[in-house]
């Protein structure tokens, strides 16, 4: 039988939809919201009432994009969490209208969880079990990956997301929101010649904050004695910063990978599509014999595909929503 999903995510400030038949991608709309610059990152007041504005129509280009009838969906996959409740509100009312309306299951996806099921999307797809480093602005993970539906989370950041960590620094030196983007075609340009201290944090977990003071007071200090060090040197300055945020994320990866045993390895979310951690996961995956997987950038920043591939996996388990279902802004794998 023939299984057809549409995918809904709006947990942040993209407004997103996809169809997915038999688990494959035949459409992935995606409408951003560049309004959030102004305020140097996300209002989720201003977020919520853009998604309101923007899902009818991402769904309705989805669906032409896709050749597929309102009546040909079998299932409606919707983030029901992590992210922001305002957001979060507007697909899922939308997706339970629509399969009220349709008849038709609903299933509830971790977004995180389909952050790391975005690697089947195309090919090549990791082999089970594999690791996935899943960094973004407001998570950084180390998940086992045993199944599609069975995950266990090895380690995570205790304080700010490396993906925090890149826009805050971004805004101390001056540059628009979202800065990662920013940052990472700056690094390109400079010299990591500038040292910022590299956390001690024991085991698999992750901290940023730390990292996030080292470079404030390195450019208060800098700036007392050239008040154009910033301007001058602001390429080196990116690449510098993007080389300790690797570096801490690349040692802790290759750290799970030794204690486990696992040599399929992935990256996913927003972070995962900068060039200076793609380019070393290649590399040390090619030192230590790694079989390395990185998705194309449409499917590394929030996207619905991801959320329709994992409500196929949940449909295929028969892992449904009720209508009482509600959006969490905190949700674990």
């Amino acid at each position: 039988m023939s299984v057809t999903i549409l995918g809904i995510e709006s947990s942040c400030d993209d407004t997103a939809a996809a169809i997915i038949r038999d688990g494959e991608v035949q459409s992935n709309i995606v409408a951003g919201q560049e309004v959030h610059k102004l305020y140097g990152g996300v209002v989720p007041e201003v977020a919520s009432r853009a998604h309101q504005a923007n899902i009818v129509p991402v769904i309705e280009i989805a669906l032409q994009k896709a050749g597929v009838s309102k009546e040909e969906i079998d299932a409606v996959a919707f983030t029901r969490g992590p992210g922001l409740i305002g957001s979060l509100i507007v697909g899922v009312s939308f997706a339970k209208a629509f399969a009220l309306s349709r008849n038709i299951p609903l299933i509830e996806v971790n977004h995180l969880q389909a952050h790391i099921l975005a690697h089947f999307a195309e090919a090549p797809k990791p082999s089970f079990p594999f690791l996935c480093l899943t960094v973004s602005g407001g998570h950084t993970q180390i998940v086992l990956v045993k199944n599609h539906l069975d995950m266990e989370i090895l380690g995570k950041t205790i304080d700010d997301a490396a993906g925090e960590a890149f826009d805050k620094t971004g805004k101390l030196l001056g540059l628009d929101y979202p800065a990662g983007p920013l940052i990472d075609r700056l690094a390109q340009q400079g010299t990591p010649r500038f040292e910022f201290p590299e956390p001690q944090i024991p085991g698999l977990n992750f901290s940023f904050s730390g990292l996030k003071t080292s470079i404030l007071y390195f450019l208060k200090k800098e700036l007392e004695s050239n008040p154009n060090f910033i301007q001058e040197n602001l390429a080196d300055i990116s690449a510098s910063v993007q080389d300790r945020i690797v570096s801490i994320l690349i040692k802790k990866l290759q750290k799970a990978a030794e204690m486990t045993g696992i040599k399929e390895i992935a990256i996913a979310g927003g972070v995962s599509a900068n060039s200076g951690l793609r380019e070393a996961l290649e590399i040390i995956g090619k030192k230590l014999g790694w079989n390395t997987y990185i998705p194309r950038f449409e499917y590394c920043t929030d996207n619905a595909a991801m959320i329709a591939l994992t409500g196929y996996y949940k449909f295929l388990n028969n892992e449904f929503a009720s209508q009482d279902v509600a959006p969490v802004a905190r949700w674990d794998i």
